[in-house]
């Protein structure tokens, strides 16, 4: 049977039309999935009961379970572990700000990109995820904390350009004004760096803000860490990424993740600002979690870092670190319940 999660509205009117119901019982029904986060047909108590029970002899809503929470001490931070019909496990990580809720979704089960630092990737890419498998992700995590969220980062397992048209299904579900009515704006998709995707992004979703994973000055160090430097080098990269905001006037972000030894020093920093010399950006920088490594850095290395960028005209800020007593760097739970 087909997941509601999964269809357009357009395809929830067909489906409607299909069981005998009137154009309308379609909007009620999205606005029941979406603007009110319900899944459970029992609960949608302004459809007639014999609409109910066809939409559930037809269609799903449940294809996503909640196996775990775990909250931070700081209750700031809570990481969900789900699992999927087929035995995947997937992570979903929910921050609290002082102005917003923010929750980090996954976008496929795995991820063949093989980022060295990452767990994401460490047992490979199992399948793309669908759009009721993110979209879940979210009204389940909602449920659980009992927290509304005010905006969603496509950074968790997974290279959502990998799964580009399952992204957008859900992007445009999600900001639906049928359904939650999400602002796009309160969306950012984080890449490793795929130009056509990116290209794709400005085109298709021009609203939704991009990032985009760096995290080295130059092809040479890249390749290291991220195999993907290989087909697409750093200045294609950052050719798609001025393309993006020519085509958007979105600022770009880049991740810039330090690894200790690796790529913090004041070298690095000068090198970073030399590609980026000129482009209307920011950098993010990621004292990075050791994930059982021993690649971490500190955050007095990344403020020494972004004073570096600074006096080179680059604007660049620190993550703040939340959550590192729950394993909520991606990947790190899912391989740790395996």
């Amino acid at each position: 049977m087909v997941s509601l999660y999964d269809l357009s509205l357009a395809e929830i009117e067909g489906l409607c039309a299909d069981l005998g119901e009137r154009p309308f019982r379609a909007r009620q029904l999205y606005s029941w999935l979406y603007g009110k986060g319900e899944n459970d047909f029992g609960k949608m108590t302004d459809l007639p009961a014999l609409t109910r029970e066809k939409l559930a002899e037809a269609s799903i809503t449940d294809n996503l379970v909640l196996k775990e929470m775990i909250s931070s001490e700081d209750k700031k931070t809570a990481k969900f572990l789900f699992k999927t019909h087929d035995g995947n496990y997937i992570e979903t990580v929910f921050m609290k700000y002082k102005d917003r809720n923010s929750i980090c979704i996954s976008t496929q089960a795995g991820c063949r990109m093989g980022c060295r630092f990452c767990a994401s990737g460490v047992l490979g890419l199992s399948r793309d995820l669908s759009p009721s498998e993110m979209a879940l992700q979210i009204i389940l995590a909602e449920r659980a904390s009992e927290k509304k969220i005010k905006n969603i980062v496509l950074m968790g397992i997974g290279e959502p350009l990998d799964n580009f048209d399952n992204v957008k299904k859900f992007i445009e579900n999600f900001t639906d004004d049928h359904g939650r009515d999400l602002s796009r704006r309160s969306i950012t998709l984080s890449t490793c760096g795929l130009p056509p995707g990116i290209k794709r992004l400005a085109k298709e979703l021009p609203q939704v803000n991009l990032a985009v994973s760096l995290h080295a000055p130059n092809d040479e160090m890249r390749k290291k860490i991220m195999p993907v430097t290989k087909k697409y080098g750093v200045n294609e990269v950052l050719s798609a990424a001025k393309e993006h905001y020519a085509a958007t006037h979105r600022r770009p972000t880049f991740e810039y993740a330090l690894i200790g030894g690796f790529n913090d020093r004041e070298e690095h920093a000068a090198g970073l600002a030399g590609i980026l010399k000129g482009m209307n950006c920011i950098v993010n920088l990621i004292p990075l979690n050791s994930a059982g490594t021993d690649l971490g850095s500190s955050a007095e290395t990344a403020e020494r870092f972004r004073e570096d960028l600074g006096r080179r005209n680059i604007p660049a800020t620190v993550r703040k670190s939340l959550g590192a007593d729950i394993d909520a760097a991606c990947g790190q739970l899912r391989l740790n319940r395996r």
